[in-house]
């Protein structure tokens, strides 16, 4: 049976990924820095990471992704504002933050987990937090320069608001190279 790497995500419209590329752009000005950056345009909003699948339950995982959006609106969220994983100290994961109507991307992404737990995907331990991953520190950075990381992600500036209007839900693929992973999209479902 083939397995498909794969996760239900937003996408997010060019103009965001060009924002979030100036910002990778300004940080990369600072000097060398221990992280591997997200290529921009895989930058997306992850709601629920299925891992591998079965190439044949892709039709029951969009079934669950339906009954997930029925009833639900197109919303906006913003994305604003820098943070890290877990602190600043030990910075694991650089992101951009989301704001504006985060209750109904919430709401949506308890839907998709009590929808797919019938099928399988366990839902997650820990409390779903909307971010956009910029960079990921790598593992073998030392202490200081992860410090210094925090202290050019405590200085820089991303107050500008790009909006991103939830009109839909995407089943997405992810072939991971060395070059980094390759996505397309499986299938998506549309909210009203």
């Amino acid at each position: 049976m083939e397995k498909i790497r794969s996760f239900i995500a937003i996408e997010l419209p060019e103009e965001v990924k060009k924002a979030l590329s100036d910002l990778q752009n300004k940080f990369k000005k600072s000097g060398s820095l221990p992280v591997k950056w997200v290529d921009p345009g895989n930058i997306h909003l992850t709601l629920k990471f299925l891992g591998d699948v079965d190439a044949d339950s892709v039709e029951g995982i969009l079934k669950a992704m339906e009954e997930a959006v029925k009833g639900a609106a197109s919303f906006n969220i913003e994305v604003k504002g820098l943070g890290v994983f877990p602190n600043m100290n030990r910075i694991q994961i650089v992101w951009v933050g989301l704001h504006g109507e985060l209750e109904k991307l919430g709401d949506l992404q308890k839907k998709l987990e009590t929808n797919l737990k019938p099928l399988g995907f366990m839902p997650e331990n820990r409390p779903f937090t909307p971010h956009l991953t910029l960079a990921r520190v790598r593992d073998f950075a030392r202490p200081e320069e992860r410090q210094r990381l925090g202290r050019l992600v405590s200085e820089a500036d991303f107050e500008e608001k790009h909006v991103i209007n939830v009109t839909s839900l995407n089943l997405m693929k992810s072939v991971l190279t060395r070059e980094g992973p390759i996505y397309s999209r499986l299938g998506a479902v549309t909210l009203k």
